[in-house]
């Protein structure tokens, strides 16, 4: 099975991130097939990557070493960036790492592991924070960890199906964007904005709705290390993060329905949250560190997604929220030799 792997970068900022993440690739047990770089409307990040990696040729790109440096061909943002490594990818599997984390060195094994089974369409693995300051603020929950891009408690263990794999640590087949298209552009992150989200929930939606027989895994053996800038440590950023989660949950449920956009929000919500509370509240009794904070955090965290969701829906149904595009993929070329899924059965 040949793997791609999708590595979208924007700020010279984590110039020495990104070429850490591009040495994790290199270092699989599984060789990657190829790693492309893909940089979002930054043309000196460009032409500094293209200098640094000029001279990975073709043998080197057939030992899973090569590094193809892409401009996004779309407009600017983490979705259409993904949306041009996908169109430029080579591998049937197509797996995404975010730019400022590494992958231990069986990741992409594993992915490919849960392809043995063909209805699968899509794997994703376990984010692991690494913070700023070397240890998890104590008032930090782990309930949201998703706000630093992370795993967060309340996800099962082991390798399970799952509604939507999480977008900085997944892979899918290349066939499942043949068939669903694309990232939709206007979702997800666009450099500065606000730190919106939620382009994989509603591309894995959209994928078992074209799909129904599709099995998406996420498997926490397929561990990545993501970094936490000191930043994302604060409440400030923590209460923003969860605030823009709501605003994104609107736009998801405007495109695919309030029941499949929050299905897996509704157990989160109603059985992880009031558990992670009640054990904050019983930390704090028990004169843990952190514990009271834990709690009052969740219920921040509760109300400000609350509230973003409330104000996402009000701009749909005015008219005047984000408006988000669907691209379309184009279908790989079969190499010669390989039967083309397509046809199989065809007279």
């Amino acid at each position: 099975m040949r793997i791609s792997v999708v590595i979208c970068a924007y700020t010279e900022d984590r110039w020495d991130d990104i070429l850490a993440a591009v040495a994790s690739v290199r270092d699989q047990s599984l060789p990657a097939h190829e790693t492309l770089l893909v940089v979002d409307h930054n043309p000196r990040l460009l032409r500094r990557l293209a200098d640094h990696y000029r001279g990975d040729g073709a043998a080197a790109t057939d030992a899973g070493q090569g590094v193809r440096v892409l401009a996004n061909a779309g407009p600017r943002g983490l979705s259409a960036g993904r949306n041009t490594g996908v169109a430029a990818a080579g591998g049937e599997v197509i797996a995404f790492l975010d730019d400022d984390a590494v992958a231990e060195r069986d990741w992409l094994r594993h992915f490919a592991a849960g392809y043995a089974d063909p209805r699968v369409m899509a794997v994703g693995g376990r984010t692991v924070p690494v913070w700023a300051s070397r240890r998890r603020p104590a008032w930090f929950p782990e309930e949201f960890d998703w706000v630093v891009g992370c795993t967060y408690r309340g996800l099962p263990p082991g390798r399970v199906r799952v509604r939507n794999v999480l977008g900085g640590n997944a892979s899918f087949r290349r066939e499942a964007f043949e068939v669903t298209g694309g990232f939709a552009s206007g979702i997800g992150r666009d450099g500065d904005k606000r730190p919106l989200g939620c382009e994989e929930t509603e591309l894995c939606i959209r994928l078992t709705r074209a799909r129904p027989d599709a099995v998406l895994l996420i498997d926490d053996r397929a561990v990545i290390h993501h970094k936490v800038p000191a930043a994302r440590e604060r409440f400030a950023y923590f209460r923003s993060r969860a605030y823009a989660e709501g605003l994104s949950k609107a736009l998801v449920a405007r495109s695919v329905g309030a029941q499949a956009g929050l299905a897996t929000e509704r157990r989160y919500t109603t059985r992880v949250l009031p558990a992670g509370v009640a054990r904050g509240l019983r930390d704090a009794l028990l004169g843990r560190a952190g514990g009271a904070g834990r709690a009052a955090a969740i219920v921040a965290g509760v109300a400000a997604a609350t509230g973003g969701y409330a104000v996402g829906t009000a701009r749909t149904r005015r008219g005047t929220g984000p408006r988000f595009s669907i691209a379309t993929i184009p279908r790989q070329a079969v190499p010669d030799g390989v039967p083309d899924r397509g046809q199989e059965g065809a007279a």
